[in-house]
């Protein structure tokens, strides 16, 4: 992994990206995107998780991200590992996941090619953590975060779609518990 995509100041805040193994499009069923949203949950509440911003999309998630006194790569690793399992646990149980063979061994295959996993790869293995060290960048991935699902036509405004953080910034509460004020 370059040397440029690594969480370098914990105190910083960063904008984080990442995405399912040959970007399958496992986040179309509602079960996984609630089962990520707890995750996330999970992390704010018990791991020192700060969330400034987020939308989960068909196959990737981006975040606006932050900690007051744990490593963000370890928070990050426990996300996406315990998430990773949950979901795929769900995808195997789902009686009404038509794709259910082909994901698995998607994620079977993916798996098989990396030393760290003991059967499936479910996330792609970086983040890409970029520091918003100024107002403007963090406006801009904020912005950008909002408007991913309106660009991918799944609504037509920002606070019409419940997987994101726009209902935050909106004065209403949304999913995952965030950073900032309410008004």
């Amino acid at each position: 992994m370059s040397r440029k995509y690594k969480f370098r100041d914990q105190s910083a805040i960063y904008f984080v990206s990442f995405a399912t193994v040959f970007w399958i499009d496992v986040f179309t069923r509602k079960v996984y995107k609630d089962i990520l949203v707890e995750s996330i949950n999970y992390c704010v509440e018990n791991k020192g998780l700060l969330i400034y911003g987020w939308v989960i999309m068909s196959n990737h998630v981006h975040l606006i991200i932050g900690t007051c006194d744990k490593k963000l790569q370890d928070i990050m690793r426990d996300l996406k590992k315990f998430s990773s399992k949950a979901i795929i646990e769900a995808i195997k149980e789902n009686p009404k996941e038509s794709r259910k063979e082909w994901i698995l061994t998607m994620f079977e295959e993916a798996g098989s090619k990396n030393s760290n996993n003991s059967r499936y790869q479910f996330w792609q293995q970086h983040n890409q953590p970029i520091v918003l060290n100024n107002a403007d960048i963090f406006e801009q991935k904020l912005n950008y975060i909002h408007e991913n699902p309106v660009k991918s036509g799944f609504v037509n405004e920002t606070v019409d779609y419940p997987y994101s953080s726009a209902n935050d910034y909106s004065g209403e509460k949304g999913m995952v518990i965030m950073d900032i004020e309410y008004e």
